[in-house]
């Protein structure tokens, strides 16, 4: 670490080399936190968790109970042991509460003061973050299981959202209506996701085995249907054609800089797709166990080297390497199935949600030679408060005499 400090302030190094190795270093030592916990409000497992990116300092959580929850995440004690509380919660006394399971929540990219929830009751609602009700309410004809607000758009304010209907829904802010669908699946949409580095593509997922990506600035709408066997007919001569998983797909998650998409299936395997082509990179991850029948949420950390890929495997959370497939390491933790993680960009910690209604919280270790470093500084500020008291009592009683 000195080294590196020292050859920033020399000018020998980038300045970003030592943020990328300090990353690097966190993301690859995340643990359990045995002093950080997480009020635990659900009654039911949590299906859905998502960290504003305003502060970082505000998580919402879904539940299959229906109920939403707010925790602070900010340390205010000082002690290295607390607890992050629940700031409110959207509770079965509120009248405005979802009926049945909410599948996914989001805050508002660009201010805390709106997020958007989905459920099993065929609604999506749009919050006021400070009265806890409903601006708006939007009613589908079948299951939501997933929505998303783009993170990065400027020129519109759709919401994509899929339902057990085979068809996208665009929603608009704006407006408060639906304003465009898209066509081309088969079976019910289970996950959707915008790109974060175009805000005209989106990808949908669905149980008809198909990923698709479109521009909503088509026409057609769709620019292409990604084909895990990259167009080779020979191999896939027994499958239909354009499949990117041999099961239900459940999952999708672009990589921070929008380069490549991950998706997941219930034939229990990841893939890794260049986004822009469509083509299969062949990554092989193994074998990631899914169950799901539902949109399974999963993160991919930032600022690292290399990227790692958090995907929920049954109880526990496993960490790959993105572009080598290799499985670094296992997080366990909890003790019923894994529905949901998401990762931390600032601090470069992770989240995770499951079936036993507990939020975890996965922080990187300290290094011995960071606590030792803490300890001789402590040590050192206990040293000179002391000697600042003596020298102060010997003022004073040079004063007295």
């Amino acid at each position: 670490m000195l080294g590196f400090l020292t050859a920033r302030q020399a000018g020998l190094d980038d300045p970003l080399r030592l943020r990328r190795a300090e990353s690097t270093r966190r993301v690859l030592s995340l643990t359990l936190n045995p002093d950080r916990e997480v009020d635990r409000i659900h009654g039911n497992g949590i299906n859905t968790i998502d960290i504003e990116v305003i502060e970082g300092r505000y998580m919402l959580s879904g539940g299959a109970d229906g109920v939403i929850v707010i925790y602070d995440l900010e340390n205010y004690s000082g002690n290295l042991q607390y607890a992050c509380k629940a700031v409110c919660t959207v509770g079965r006394s509120n009248r405005y509460v979802h009926k049945f399971s909410v599948e996914t929540v989001q805050w508002y990219p660009y201010d805390t003061g709106m997020f958007v929830s989905s459920s099993f009751d065929k609604t999506m609602k749009v919050w006021d973050t400070e009265t806890l009700k409903p601006a708006e309410v939007f009613e589908f004809e079948g299951n939501v299981y997933s929505h998303h607000l783009s993170p990065i758009a400027r020129k519109h304010s759709l919401i994509a959202v899929g339902t057990k209907e085979p068809k996208i829904q665009l929603c608009d802010l704006k407006s408060g209506s639906r304003i465009h669908v898209l066509q081309g699946h088969k079976a019910e949409v289970l996950s959707v996701r915008w790109s974060p580095r175009y805000e005209h593509i989106l990808a949908t997922a669905s149980a008809d085995s198909k990923v698709k990506v479109w521009d909503v600035r088509r026409a057609s709408g769709c620019l292409f249907t990604l084909d895990q066997h990259n167009g080779d007919k020979s191999k896939g001569a027994s499958e239909a054609v354009n499949t990117a998983h041999n099961g239900r797909v459940n999952g999708l998650c672009f990589t921070g800089d929008g380069l490549y998409l991950l998706t997941t299936g219930t034939d229990d395997r990841m893939r890794l797709w260049n986004s822009a082509t469509g083509e299969n990179t062949l990554v092989n991850y193994g074998k990631v166990s899914n169950e799901s029948r539902k949109k399974l949420q999963f993160t991919v950390s930032r600022g690292s080297s290399p990227e790692l890929v958090f995907v929920p495997c049954e109880s526990s959370v496993a960490a790959y390497a993105l572009h080598t497939g290799e499985l670094v390491t296992m997080l366990r933790g909890h003790y019923n199935n894994v529905d949901c993680c998401e990762f931390h960009p600032d601090y470069q910690e992770l989240y995770s949600g499951g079936k036993d209604c507990n939020i975890l919280a996965w922080i990187p270790a300290l290094r011995a030679a960071d606590v030792e470093e803490e300890s001789k500084s402590a040590n050192q500020a206990a040293a000179d408060q002391s000697t600042v008291s003596t020298a102060f009592q010997d003022a004073w009683s040079s004063d007295e005499d």
